[in-house]
């Protein structure tokens, strides 16, 4: 079974009872379809929507993460499609990083040598500048 996250966003018009019931309705579809839900969080909440969608600028933000067989997602999506009050849905597949390389092994510190000191030769100070005399129009 795979992993995946579900996020869709709920039209802010349907009452409270109205969308906690289709929250539980998909996570029941998920459930029915041989997947297994982690968990569901509704902490976005309610938000403005960057641009409007059928007229609406705002939505009610819900995230699910699932196990499931690979059908699932395509039964998933054709469902949302039919819920009206569904305004956007995506679904993603979660992949585990793997890391093939090995971590670069830690090497001792050498030990900090004295730098020799460096001379500065002594500054030479600039000799004044004569002003040039005009020269004189004949």
């Amino acid at each position: 079974m795979n992993r995946y996250e579900l996020t869709y966003i709920i039209d802010t018009a349907l009452e409270e009872t109205a969308r906690k019931e289709l929250i539980e309705k998909v996570s029941a579809l998920i459930a029915a379809n041989g997947g297994e839900v982690e968990k569901v969080d509704e902490t976005w909440g309610k938000r403005r929507l960057a641009y409007a969608i059928d007229y609406k600028t705002e939505g009610w933000y819900v995230l699910v993460t699932f196990k499931a067989p690979a059908e699932l997602p395509r039964e998933l999506e054709r469902n949302l499609e039919i819920y009206d009050s569904v305004i956007r849905y995506l679904v993603v597949k979660l992949v585990e990083k793997r890391s093939n390389v090995k971590p670069r092994a830690v090497r001792p510190a050498a030990p900090a040598e004295e730098a020799p000191a460096v001379e500065t030769a002594p500054a030479v100070e600039a000799a004044p500048v004569e002003e040039a005399a005009p020269a004189e129009a004949e």
